[in-house]
């Protein structure tokens, strides 16, 4: 106690001899905002360390009940619970997306299982021997679609996860996905025939003659 005694002694000496030099020596130092020049701030701060005593904690007095236990079913209704619902995020879903890659594996396992059988015809040779045999409409109209797909214009089923669901892409008139809108000549044409007017309108001023 003694030792302790002189400590908080010694501190505070040296804390009035600061805090006295500090406060001859910037009795016109700005505050910073603080209300508190930089010399009562340092005091202040000496004497909050030579104060030993524990700080009062802020929870003192508050009072943490117990968590109450789990509520279990009684033990005749425990045969009768509910089954968890099944989870819609799994590929056993109707709606779920099968990607590229899935499918030439699923194609390419079911080629290698019906290998022995000769009538059998793997819809990836289909797809290519249809390919170059198309004729140049059906190429056009294939590399349209593909161009519709690439862009996502379409509107008749859902490709990707990122689509949104086919519910929201219907529109409530048909017609209007086929109005382009007006076209750009009439647009031009518009153009110059208001700059002409405006030209001849500026021409025709009345303060023209006294320029």
């Amino acid at each position: 106690m003694r030792a302790m005694h002189k400590v908080r002694v010694g501190v505070s000496l040296a804390a009035l001899v600061v805090g006295c030099g500090a406060m001859s020596g910037c009795l016109s130092s700005p505050t910073y905002g603080t209300d508190k020049t930089a010399g009562v701030q340092l005091l202040d701060d000496l004497g909050d360390i030579a104060s030993v005593s524990a700080a009062t904690p802020k929870d003192k007095g508050v009072k943490y009940p117990n968590r109450p236990g789990l509520v279990l079913p009684a033990d005749k209704d425990r045969d009768n619970l509910a089954a968890p619902q099944q989870s819609l995020a799994s590929k056993d879903n109707p709606a779920w997306l099968e990607s590229p890659e899935e499918a030439r594996k699923r194609l390419a396992a079911e080629a290698d299982e019906k290998k022995n059988n000769v009538n059998y015809r793997s819809p990836l040779a289909q797809a290519d021997s249809a390919k170059n045999h198309m004729s140049e409409a059906q190429q056009t109209a294939a590399y349209r679609a593909a161009r519709q797909d690439q862009a996502g214009t379409y509107i008749d089923q859902r490709r990707y996860l990122i689509d949104p669901p086919q519910q929201y892409r219907q529109v409530s008139d048909q017609s209007a996905l086929n109005d382009l809108g007006t076209p750009e000549s009439k647009k031009e044409k518009k153009r110059k025939k208001d700059a002409e007017a405006a030209q001849q309108t500026s021409n025709s001023s009345w303060w023209k003659p006294f320029q």
